[in-house]
């Protein structure tokens, strides 16, 4: 039996970034074997079976029953009309914004800055709670016309604030975890709700949501947003940077990565990489992966012994 849907195994065919791990390079995406098409970016398989295991198949969800047409083994290929992204109900969303209390990663927030400015971070990020792992956290991704286009699922320690990597990889999606059918994943920066608010400020994109989240407290000049990995600065999602000063904190380790991006997108807008970490980091920052929130944290901390 000939399927519509498969795995991408062309030669040399690429792997993206994992979905659900967050490791380079280690995911097959689904294509469409009538247009050589990509399926949406959350149907694929992740090649870490045992440190991950992450397998979305169109099959099992209605996307295929929803969206395969017949066809004919001569028909002429011809290009698929864009899929629309999807996104989440307010419903759902809202449903998040409480628990606080349950909350390792607001915990953490409340212990290193204080309830009051905690709060702050709360409202402003929308930081939700999930009852998927107990004490875990949700990053909405709301974008420029706030529209929720998904939430990641994330467990933290509630006295360190470093995640939780003991029994397996705390990362999941809302959309994945509510097993929604045909859900067309289009991610957009971790604050980009903020763009809209704060027109005059410059901003700053990280790696993460949690370091974005504990740099708006110490450097509130930007308005900090998250791309969620090294390989997520792309063209589609940095559209909404146009006309703005933009500076990139890379990790210590990826600066090179990031220098690189900085230039490929310049045609969007005039991107700075800074080279605070990379100036300043030692050869133990480096080796344990240093980003801007852990250097401010360390630092502003030294300040007060």
């Amino acid at each position: 039996m000939a399927y519509t849907y498969k795995l991408d195994n062309r030669k040399q065919h690429k792997k993206f970034q994992c979905p659900s791990c967050g490791k380079q390079k280690s995911f097959v995406r689904y294509i469409d074997s009538t247009n050589d098409n990509y399926l949406p970016e959350q149907y694929g398989k992740c090649d870490r079976e045992i440190n991950c295991g992450y397998h979305n198949n169109p099959y099992k969800d209605g996307f295929a029953k929803e969206n395969i047409k017949p066809h004919h083994k001569h028909t002429l290929k011809r290009q698929a009309s864009p899929i629309p992204p999807s996104f989440i109900s307010n419903d759902i969303f809202s449903g998040t914004l409480r628990h606080h209390d349950e909350n390792n990663f607001v915990q953490f927030l409340i212990t290193h800055f204080g309830k009051i400015t905690a709060t702050d971070l709360i409202e402003r990020y929308y930081i939700g709670s999930s009852k998927h792992w107990h004490g875990a956290t949700v990053f909405w991704q709301i974008d420029i016309s706030k529209r929720i286009r998904t939430g990641k699922i994330m467990l933290y320690h509630p006295q360190t604030g470093k995640r939780v990597k003991e029994g397996g990889n705390h990362i999941n999606w809302v959309h994945s975890v509510l097993k929604m059918p045909a859900f067309n994943l289009k991610q957009c920066f971790f604050g980009e709700h903020l763009l809209k608010c704060e027109p005059l400020k410059p901003v700053a994109i990280v790696e993460s949501e949690k370091t974005a989240i504990i740099a708006s407290a110490y450097i509130p000049e930007y308005t900090w947003m998250a791309a969620g990995g090294l390989a997520n600065l792309s063209f589609e999602k940095c559209e909404v940077l146009r006309n703005r000063n933009v500076t990139l904190f890379p990790d210590v380790n990826c600066f090179d990565k990031w220098t690189e991006k900085a230039r490929e997108l310049s045609c969007v807008t005039n991107f700075i990489v800074s080279t605070l970490l990379e100036q300043n980091a030692t050869e133990i920052e480096r080796q344990k992966g240093l980003d801007i929130a852990d250097y401010l944290i360390e630092t502003q901390s030294n300040k007060h012994l």
